[in-house]
C-alpha cells in the first residue's frame, strides 16, 4: 500500500536526523509504533477523501502514545477501533514515558478533533470518507525538563533536512489521495502545506488548533472549525 510505504520511508529519514540542545529527547512513533500507525492507514487511508487535514507534530500524551495522529487514546481505542502493542523509543524522558494504550492521560487536541469528528459523522467510516488526517512531522522533541519543543524552533541546519523529508512525504501523500484540499491545522501546519504544495492542483486552507494552549480553542473550538471550513468551501452538514 502507498501510504505506508510513505510512512515507512519517513520514519526512517526523520529518525536517522540527529538534534543538539536544547532537544535532549526524540521519540519516533514511526518506528516503536508502528504497528498502530500502520493499522490506522490500511483502515482509513484507502480511499479518495475531499480534504486531507494536517496536524503539525505528534503530542506526548497523543500520536506518541498510540502512533495515530492527534491520538488520545480514549479515541484511537474507542471511536476508531485501532489498539495495537506499542514499544518504546531507545530513551525515555522519566516525565514522559511511553505507555502506549495503557496510558491514563488524555490529550485533549485528539478529544477535540476526534470528538468534532463524530459529533458532524458518527461513524468513523463516513468521516474518513470526506477526510484523512495526518501529521506533517513524524517526530516528538523534548528539553531536558521534559517540555516539548516544536519542529518550528529547531534551528535552521536541523530544520531544513528535516523538512525536506516531510515536504516529500507530504507531497507523496497528496499525489495518492488527491484530495481537493489539503488543511492545516494551525498555523505552523498550514504554512508547511503552503510551501510543499505550491504549484500542486490542490486548495490550501487553515483551520484553527484544538490545543487547550489556544484561548479561543477553550471557548468553542468545534464552532471555530466549522466556520474555518466553510470559509474554505468544505461544508461538512
Amino acid at each position: 500500500m502507498q501510504l505506508v510505504e510513505i510512512a515507512r520511508r519517513l520514519g526512517r529519514e526523520a529518525g536517522a536526523l540527529r538534534f543538539a540542545a536544547p532537544v535532549a529527547y526524540v521519540y519516533n512513533p514511526l518506528e516503536y509504533a508502528w504497528e498502530a500507525h500502520r493499522a490506522y492507514i490500511e483502515r482509513y487511508g484507502t480511499g479518495r477523501p475531499e480534504g486531507v487535514l494536517l496536524g503539525m507534530n505528534p503530542g506526548p500524551f497523543g500520536m506518541a502514545q498510540t502512533g495515530v495522529p492527534f491520538g488520545d487514546v480514549g479515541m484511537v481505542r474507542d471511536w476508531l477501533g485501532i489498539e495495537a502493542p506499542v514499544g518504546h523509543p531507545p530513551r525515555e524522558h522519566p516525565k514522559r514515558r511511553v505507555a502506549g494504550f495503557a496510558c491514563h492521560r488524555g490529550e485533549v487536541s485528539g478529544q477535540r478533533l476526534w470528538g468534532w469528528a463524530r459529533a458532524t459523522f458518527g461513524t468513523p467510516e463516513r468521516f474518513f470518507a470526506r477526510f484523512f488526517v495526518a501529521n506533517y512531522c513524524p517526530l516528538v522533541f523534548m528539553e531536558e525538563s521534559g517540555r516539548n519543543r516544536t519542529p518550528d524552533k529547531l534551528p535552521r541546519a536541523e530544520r531544513e533536512p528535516l523538512f525536506a523529508a516531510c515536504d516529500r512525504a507530504l507531497r507523496a501523500t497528496v499525489a495518492v489521495l488527491s484530495p481537493r484540499y489539503v488543511v492545516g491545522i494551525g498555523a505552523f501546519a498550514a504554512a508547511r502545506a503552503g510551501a510543499a504544495l505550491a504549484g500542486c492542483d490542490v486548495t490550501l486552507g487553515r483551520v484553527p488548533h484544538p490545543s487547550p494552549a489556544s484561548p479561543s480553542a477553550n471557548r468553542g473550538w468545534e464552532a471555530e472549525m466549522r466556520r474555518a471550513l466553510e470559509h474554505i468551501g468544505v461544508c461538512c452538514v
